[in-house]
């Protein structure tokens, strides 16, 4: 993949991550969190060197994000 690509998957994800902070409905800030977790995850694992503290606390995040998001749709 074109390293122009992964840096705008990387500032994707830091845009998504942003944002997240300004949302007010906790579904809403999970969702955008999450896609950004899910954009790190991409840009660490498709650089040249695999960047394993970007991937490993944003894939747990994700875990967590998407936990919480079942939760929340059952409590409806």
């Amino acid at each position: 993949m074109s390293p122009t690509i992964i840096q705008y998957i990387g500032y994707a994800a830091s845009v998504f991550i942003v944002l997240s902070f300004v949302l007010k409905n906790i579904k809403h800030i999970r969702i955008v969190n999450l896609i950004g977790c899910i954009c790190f995850v991409i840009y660490g694992a498709m650089n040249d060197t695999v960047l394993w503290p970007i991937i490993i606390p944003n894939a747990l995040l994700s875990f967590i994000q998407v936990y919480y998001l079942i939760k929340l749709s059952k409590n409806g």
